[in-house]
């Protein structure tokens, strides 16, 4: 015979067991939730000065990383000139323009910092009514400035 704690326990347990069916929770071999990553992190209280630098010195790593792929005026200056080299005849008023075969060798000579300006999506983005299908030279180097 068993005893009432025992009985306690196996009840407890069917009706963990059933509830569980019912509510349709996790089956046993179901463990996709686990590969959901973290996505919030609590800041660290003000004892926790560890923490708190640990926090300060991550956000000035990123910071810095996120300087250095910014264009400096040197190389905001050589963009310029490379755009202003292979504009694409005839001008449209006063404003210089570029056709795409034009875009594609400023991209390759501006170096890989500018890399990521020069892509079809961008290019088409810029295009405007124009007959010949150019983008402003002016207006893409806004968007450089803008974006970079």
């Amino acid at each position: 015979k068993k005893s009432e704690q025992e009985l306690k326990d196996e009840e407890m347990e069917l009706f963990t067991k059933y509830y569980m069916e019912w509510k349709g929770g996790r089956k046993s071999g179901d463990t996709s939730y686990t590969n959901i990553p973290r996505f919030y992190y609590r800041l660290p209280a003000e004892d926790e000065v560890l923490l708190q630098k640990l926090r300060e010195e991550s956000r000035a790593v990123f910071l810095q990383r996120k300087s250095r792929e910014l264009l400096d005026n040197e190389e905001l200056q050589n963009l310029w000139f490379l755009l202003d080299k292979h504009q694409t005849s005839p001008m449209t008023g006063e404003e210089a323009m570029i056709n795409y075969e034009n875009f594609l060798k400023v991209g390759e000579k501006a170096g890989p910092k500018c890399k990521q300006f020069f892509t079809a999506k961008i290019f088409a983005k810029l295009l405007h009514n124009d007959p010949y299908g150019r983008i402003s030279i002016m207006q893409f180097f806004n968007y450089v400035m803008r974006k970079g």
